[in-house]
């Protein structure tokens, strides 16, 4: 047992915990670099501002928008009463927001006035918004988008009538005003959520066009097979006419998805016949259609696309024509791309961002005509670009385990890039976190006993010495296509664990990013299984080594990290006969899914699909069917406002645990979310993690 003080401990474990704070620039700091702040007042009348920020789901907020006149510097309030999505048209003419009706509004900038684009009464119908599911698992809230000539705004519609209700409670009154303490409820208040578990009904979702001119709405007509999910709309770039009086046109786009997700279909619709034609598809019976690629998509002004997909083993980048035909794979290498930055149409030339390893990041550009490729970047660790409109000039982000966010102007001058100068350091950042006198991160690599090769990185105890033995804390989330081995500016808790006298250890295991799709997709259709085998074998492999103490393993994980801790629990005793003892003596499960049935319809059946046609692997995953098979010490937490991942999820595990006569430790937080983040029970959550570490490691 180590003989660290817990409550001693906070001061240093609170610095330690904040030395991730490194100064990023906002978009908007960085337009103001590349395009030049005079400028961009010069070309903005208004500037759309908001105030009074109160939030609704994990992203979406309701607030009280206005309008700031760069002109006579005056203040135009669009509402009485608060919004949410405000954005501008790209005239700048016309304001659209919703309201707590769910129904969206027009603002006309010129006369300050307000127009109803559609007037559902029916509240569970969100037009131009996302729902809940919407904004959680497609990482959306904006479901509309102003056509290139301000004419037209098309939008979805989702209508979750037939959507199961989840409710909780809450059990705190609101903040008193004045000297008032925090009130007590003495009756608890009901909240309720539209919220699709993996197999109910979803919400339907349809694509309409209101004409801003002729205040009228037409709804695209969609195949009678597309039932699924439509998550993203856009246009084309306006036309160029071929003939003099012929006025330039744009398509709406349309990206739709299947239930299952495994199948993507992107259509062009003509906003006034309603008529869709098909551009793209893109199927799997293997593994799910990665839909967020279609945000890297790349549409150019004579027609042609940029297509990002992952349907040849790696996310590659391809042109297309405007008839959706495949022309050529641009980025053929065997690599990943990570983020594409833009198509500069007069150079022909394509910039992006790839794991050319998966722990780091570097920027390529692909010129088109020439066929070549070249890396603009260079260095371990992670490199970002950020570019101007024009793309002649670009803002170069790098930071690594070492160093803090550093941010470069540089000028593209044909295919030579001039850096211009430093715009920002974060030096102080990294002087204040020297200062601690923290160990790094290290990378290295497990090779498992299938002869996969697994990345890895440790941070050493504080004063570490070869001749002794740690006790090992393996944190990890292991999600599907996620990555915590990344070679980043990221100081977290592990820090402050090690610090503590802990060997820190996070492990990707099967499933995660930067490694191909069928790394990727190892995990589909029975989550949480291959990720549970990988961490066993690299905590078998941790008690290999001469300073480690074999019998003192934790593993611990938030959400499906803290799913993963409890598989791995669950797990290790399956070869105990073989290997003579369990790897993990305790474990930390923070917020965690128990049975999948349980999770939200998008995220489980993108992976799983659907319990109905994948019931072996609902039950090979379901926890609560394992808990016989526990070992080791178990701390569990939860908040108990957790729209996410619902409380449920701990309380029917610990009911089906205690039924199995084990014994565990359990901290719930009152009306607390996801993120546990009110600051009185974060401070606590880790100083209860620290304490069971000590007591039980």
């Amino acid at each position: 047992m180590l003989s660290v003080s817990v409550f001693g401990y906070a001061d240093r474990m609170m610095d330690i915990m904040q030395g991730y704070n490194a100064k990023t620039m906002s978009q908007a700091e960085m337009d103001s670099v590349l395009e030049g702040e005079n400028e961009k007042v010069k070309s903005e009348r208004y500037r759309l501002e908001y105030t009074n920020e109160v939030k609704l789901f994990r992203h979406s907020f309701f607030a009280d928008y206005y309008l700031y006149d760069t002109q006579k510097h005056d203040t135009i309030w669009l509402t009485d009463v608060p919004v949410r999505d405000a954005v501008m048209s790209p005239n700048g003419k016309y304001v659209v927001y919703a309201k707590a009706d769910n129904n969206l509004y027009i603002y006309k900038v010129d006369f300050k006035t307000e127009v109803a684009v559609i007037t559902d009464e029916n509240t569970e119908i969100f037009n131009g918004i996302s729902d809940w599911l919407y904004e959680e698992e497609f990482g959306i809230t904006c479901l509309f988008a102003f056509s290139p000539d301000n004419k037209q705004l098309a939008f979805v519609r989702l209508d979750e009538t037939e959507v199961p209700t989840f409710s909780w409670q809450t059990f705190l009154g609101e903040e008193a005003e004045g000297e008032e303490a925090k009130g007590v409820l003495l009756y608890p208040e009901l909240h309720s959520l539209r919220y699709p578990k993996a197999g109910a009904a979803n919400a339907k979702a349809s694509v309409c066009v209101y004409d801003i001119h002729y205040k009228t709405i037409r709804q695209m007509q969609l195949p009678e097979h597309m039932d699924g999910y439509l998550p993203r709309i856009t246009w084309t770039p306006l036309s160029k006419p071929t003939k003099k009086d012929e006025q330039p046109t744009s398509d709406l786009v349309i990206l739709h998805l299947n239930r299952d997700q495994n199948r993507m279909d992107v259509l062009k619709g003509n906003p006034k016949s309603t008529v869709c034609h098909p551009l793209y598809k893109e199927e799997s019976n293997k593994y799910f259609v990665n839909y967020e690629l279609f945000d890297q998509w790349q549409w150019l002004s004579d027609g042609r696309v940029v297509v990002v997909s992952e349907k040849g083993g790696y996310t590659q980048a391809y042109m297309y024509s405007s008839q959706g035909i495949e022309q050529r794979v641009l980025t053929p290498e065997e690599r990943d791309i990570t983020k594409v930055y833009g198509y500069d149409e007069k150079a022909q030339v394509l910039y992006y961002q790839a794991a050319n390893t998966p722990m780091t990041r570097q920027a390529y550009a692909v010129n088109v005509k020439k066929n070549t490729t070249t890396q603009l970047t260079k260095g371990d660790g992670t490199h970002d670009l950020y570019f101007a409109k024009d793309f002649t000039r670009y803002i170069h982000c790098y930071h690594s385990i070492e160093k803090p966010h550093t941010y470069t102007l540089c000028e593209v001058k044909g295919e030579r890039v001039e850096v211009k100068g430093t715009v920002l350091s974060n030096d102080s950042v990294l002087q204040a976190w020297q200062a601690l006198g923290v160990n790094e991160k290290e990378f290295f690599t497990i090779t498992t006993e299938r002869g996969d090769v697994l990345n890895a990185w440790r941070i050493l105890p504080k004063d570490f010495d070869a001749t002794k033995k740690y006790p090992v804390v393996m944190l990890q989330y292991s999600g599907p296509t996620s990555q915590r081995v990344l070679n980043n500016w990221r100081k977290r808790f592990g820090y402050a664990l090690a610090d503590a006298g802990y060997l820190v250890v996070n492990v990707d295991g099967r499933g995660t990013g930067a490694r191909g799709r069928a790394w990727r997709n190892a995990t589909y259709m029975q989550l949480g299984v291959k990720e549970a085998e990988d961490q066993i074998s690299a905590a078998q492999y941790l008690q290999s080594l001469p300073y480690v103490d074999g019998d003192r393993i934790a593993i611990c994980g938030w959400s499906y990290g803290g799913y993963q801790a409890l598989m791995c629990l669950s797990k290790q005793g399956e070869k105990r006969e073989a290997r003579g003892r369990d790897v993990f003596k305790c474990g930390i499960a923070i917020a965690p899914v128990t049975n999948w049935r349980l999770y939200d319809s998008a995220y489980t059946e993108r992976f799983m699909r659907r319990p109905q046609v994948n019931e072996f692997g609902y039950e090979g995953t379901d926890l609560m069917q394992m808990v016989g098979d526990l070992t080791g010490k178990l701390l569990i937490v939860h908040g108990l406002a957790d729209d996410n991942v619902h409380a449920q999820n701990t309380l029917l595990y610990t009911d089906a645990l205690v039924k199995a006569g084990k014994q565990f430790e359990m901290q719930l937080y009152v009306d607390d979310n996801h993120s546990i983040r009110k600051p009185h029970n974060n401070e606590h959550l880790h100083h209860r993690i620290m304490l069971f570490l000590q007591n039980n490691l």
